[in-house]
Order: C-alpha cells, then structure tokens, then sequence
C-alpha cells in the first residue's frame, strides 16, 4: 500500500514541474527515468507563485548547525557534495549527491488526514565518474516530504535524506557527516569530516545573482571535507579516500530572463586553498557582472571576488553522443590580485552529462595544472536550450 501510494506521489510531482535548479541560485532537474511525461511541458509550466516566500535581501545570521538545516520560509533550497576519491592503486573516482528542496506554496494548505500531505518536495540526483573505467553512471529520486518520504532537518542533529539516500550527522556539531546512497549499479558509503568552517559566499552569505534585489542565494561551503569509505560498482566494492566539496543555498529567486547558462567550478588545491568561480553566461553574450566567487587560504580565511577578478576561458570542447551539446572541455582560468594566480582545468572523463530529461547538463570531475594542482568539479548548464522560462 505504502508504495503504490508512493508511486502515485512521484507520478504527481512530474506533472507539478519542480523547477529547482542549483547553484547560481538553482540546479537541475530532470523528468522521473523512464517517464512518459513530454519534458517541455515539465519545464515550461508557469513560474511558480512567490508571495509569501522570504527572499534573499540582506546578510543572513548564520549560526551552525541550525543553519545545515532546512529553511522552509524560502521556496528552493539544496545540499549538493561532490568529491574526487582514490583507492589505494590509484583508481579515480568521482560522486556527485544532491538533494534539493522546493516548496509549492508558503505555507501547507489545509489540514488533511493524509500522512503524505506536504507542500514540500524533494529531487535527489546521485552521479559516480569511473575515470579508468570510462564510464560515468547516474541516477535522480523524487518524493515528497509527507509520510517520512523525504525531509531535512538540523535537531535532534543534522539530516537529509530522499528515501533511503541521505547525508546524516554523526556528531552534536555536524562536523562529522556520511553519506550512504544505492542504486542496482553503483553505491557509496563516505565519512566525511570538515577541515574547515564554512566559507560565506558572497557578501556574508548573500551571493547576488543579478542587480535585481532579492535575485540572490545564501549560500555558504563547505570547500575541505575528508571523505573515507567505500564505493560499490557493479559486483566489486572499493575502499576509497579523498577529499569532497559541499555547497547548501536557499532562496526564493531565479536567475534574470537574459541568462543563458552558467559554467561553475568548485576546485581543491594541493596547497590546502580552494577555489569558486562562476560565470553566468547571457543570452547576447557576454557575462552578468553580479555573481562573483571565493578564493579560501589554507588557514581559512578568504576573499571574495569580484567577476572583474575572474578570466575564464576555454580551451577546447566536446560534444555529446546524447544529446548534440557542444560543450566547453578544459579551461584556462585567471585569478588577479596579489595572491592571484593562473591555472588549467581539463575534465577527468569527458562524458559526464546527466541526460535523459528536460534540462540537460554537465557536471563532473576535473584535474588543476598550473599555479595550482589538485581536483575538483565542475557544471556547464544552458548548452541545451537557454535557461529562460525554464523554472
């Protein structure tokens, strides 16, 4: 009963076009696997009502861990980890898990007797690179947050979860976390451990997607996490370490109506620094000079820059078997100032496209070379279609 119950709700949440797409103020979502659901009609649904939201207007108070927590005032929200992890041979691997959180109204509608009433829903999408294997498997969840289906919490601790995926705290702080995700093919089982507090991006935690007030995210990282566990893929299991990025924003916004797309890097530098960057890329050409990025020191600290700060251009392509894309597959990035530097970025694998639905995209594991060495990952969205009118 539960399950057919289940069934139907997933059903339902397809044809109520979740629309969220992270980072940059969203990420992706794309119509349930084997889904009949025409994917125009997901996406070009109309713009869902904000009144009654909260938006991102001013610094946040932040406080942890109350704040790895979900914010439901704000419409979308997401927790998104990625990471580059190694067995004791040498062999690559990347994950990428994110559970995003959309909410159809302000406040739940009246009360039902219904243990699966919820304005709240959930999207998981789960992605492992077999970089020696040449092979990059991925998968998405849908639920809603009734019933215990899905849901996100920071008391008694740290929690968020979409079935039986989920990243949970494993201490008071949260400084201590895994994430434990199965498909037929492929699974993982991490610890994660933070290196460092959270870096605020942006102005204290208001990253701006535009010049419009309110177009904007909080969004904080989590840019050093030690990850040790283990991969299963196929009939074999791996024992792996490495290092994992996380990103967690939430806001009620989308991205301005001459956006195209958005190139976005999260990296991790053998220095002990990292570095985020992003352009978004407009529909006439040229870059919205609002977003900017983070560069964080080994010891912590950080600066924010400016897009003025930032040069990103590409140094070759790749165009997909699935879907046509032409994207950009390696880059040369230049960072100004006095601890300025230059690097190159080149894709691990260089099919790791999630596709299949109604928003295609790129996101996956990358190799630094330059004045930097170390790994990170990477998103190119709006190489299939332009983002407006999409969500």
């Amino acid at each position: 009963m539960l399950r057919a119950e289940f069934a139907r709700w997933r059903i339902a949440i397809a044809l109520l076009a979740i629309s969220g797409v992270m980072l940059f103020g969203f990420r992706l979502v794309e119509p349930l696997n084997g889904s009949a659901l025409d994917a125009s009609t997901q996406f070009e649904a109309p713009a869902q009502n904000i009144e009654g939201f909260a938006r991102a207007i001013a610094p946040w108070d932040w406080q942890f861990p109350r704040d790895y927590g979900a914010h439901p005032d704000f419409q979308t929200e997401w927790w998104y980890y990625t990471g580059n992890l190694t067995t004791a041979d040498e062999r690559r691997f990347g994950f990428q898990f994110t559970i995003f959180r959309r909410a159809l109204a302000a406040a739940d509608a009246a009360a039902t007797s219904s243990e699966f009433r919820s304005e709240q829903l959930y999207m998981a999408h789960f992605t492992l690179s077999d970089i020696a294997g040449g092979a990059f498997h991925h998968e998405q969840r849908f639920a809603r947050g009734g019933a215990g289906l899905a849901g996100a919490v920071s008391a008694p601790r740290y929690r968020v979860w979409l079935e039986d995926w989920q990243v949970s705290a494993e201490n008071a702080a949260a400084t201590q976390t895994r994430i434990q995700a199965a498909s037929e093919d492929f699974a993982i089982n991490l610890a994660l451990r933070q290196l460092k507090a959270p870096a605020l991006q942006g102005d204290r935690g208001l990253s701006a997607k535009s010049g419009e007030p309110g177009n904007a995210s909080y969004y904080y990282s989590l840019s050093r996490l030690q990850a040790d566990g283990s991969i299963r893929l196929g009939g074999e299991t791996f024992a792996v370490s490495g290092l994992a990025w996380m990103d967690h924003e939430f806001s009620t916004s989308a991205l301005g109506t001459d956006a195209q797309g958005w190139d976005w890097f999260g990296l991790i530098f053998d220095d002990g620094s990292e570095l985020m960057v992003g352009q978004i890329r407009l529909t006439a050409g040229g870059i919205e000079p609002a977003f900017d990025g983070l560069l964080i020191a080994a010891d912590g600290s950080s600066r924010q820059l400016a897009a003025a700060d930032i040069a990103i251009s590409a140094r070759d392509t790749w165009r997909s078997p699935h879907s046509g894309a032409l994207y950009p597959a390696g880059w040369h990035i230049a960072i100004s100032g006095a601890d300025g530097f230059e690097i190159e970025v080149k894709p691990l694998l260089a099919d790791q496209e999630l596709h299949g639905g109604g928003i295609v995209y790129w996101e996956g594991a990358v190799r630094v070379s330059g004045g930097k060495s170390g790994y990170g990952y990477a998103e190119l969205t709006g190489y299939v279609g332009s983002m407006q009118s999409r969500f």
